[in-house]
């Protein structure tokens, strides 16, 4: 990320701010606001934000209010600016936004339920991509990603060998939605003792770097493998 001035919006997904998440969370808004960031938190649990995608995302008429489709409504929606005002404003957030960090515990192997809702209710049709208009087309094209999360276990737990199975797999649809809309991945691993972040690619090298990829391509990292300074930077 450079220069200065760049704008940031931590998507936080954790009950307790306490917690390593929150000391996580706390960390990124400090340092990056050191850097010159302007950093936004979306806190979804403070938010109370509403997970279930449901009739009541749309204000106005259903195009057809016989047989409900989530997507074409929200769709038709978007296109008549008739999304809950929650979705809109945290639309907002996402297209000011040059980076967004998704900042989550690991639950049963995936996102917990409130960031999954998010992201179903946010990143929707219209707003984030099209048919066409998606991966290298897709309307966040630009902006960048960081997927920084807690497992609650040892990089050795999330390995091929581990207990737990190799990291790079359950979180590959994760990586696939973000890549989806054209954001800029960044892949980090974190455990709940230590965290850090590896870069995996940049605009500059044309092709989104998880396009195309199996995740069997992605570093696994280790929590001796460096922390944020290496590449959590607004200059």
């Amino acid at each position: 990320m450079a220069g200065l001035g760049k704008k940031v919006l931590i998507v936080y997904a954790h009950q307790e701010p306490r917690s390593f998440n929150g000391s996580l969370k706390d960390v990124a808004v400090a340092e990056l606001g050191r850097q010159g960031c302007s950093i936004t938190v979306s806190d979804l649990y403070a938010m109370d934000f509403e997970p279930r995608a449901t009739r009541n995302d749309i204000t106005g008429t259903l195009s057809n209010p016989e047989t409900f489709s989530y997507g074409v409504e929200v769709y038709e929606a978007y296109k008549k600016a008739a999304l809950s005002s929650d979705i809109v404003q945290e639309q907002k957030k996402v297209q000011e936004a040059d980076l967004v960090i998704f900042q989550f515990p690991l639950y049963w192997f995936s996102v917990p339920a409130i960031l999954k809702g998010w992201m179903d209710r946010v990143l929707c049709q219209g707003f984030a991509f099209d048919l066409p208009g998606f991966y290298d087309d897709g309307f966040l094209k630009g902006k960048s990603a960081i997927l920084s999360l807690t497992t609650g276990g040892t990089a050795e737990m999330y390995s091929k060998t581990g207990v737990s199975g190799d990291v790079r797999y359950f979180l590959w649809p994760l990586q696939q939605v973000i890549s989806l809309v054209r954001l800029w991945l960044w892949f980090p691993v974190s455990s709940s003792f230590s965290a850090s972040v590896v870069r995996l690619g940049s605009a500059a090298s044309g092709r989104h770097p998880v396009a195309g990829l199996g995740p069997e391509r992605f570093p696994v990292l280790s929590p001796q493998s460096g922390g944020w300074s290496q590449t959590y930077s607004c200059n």
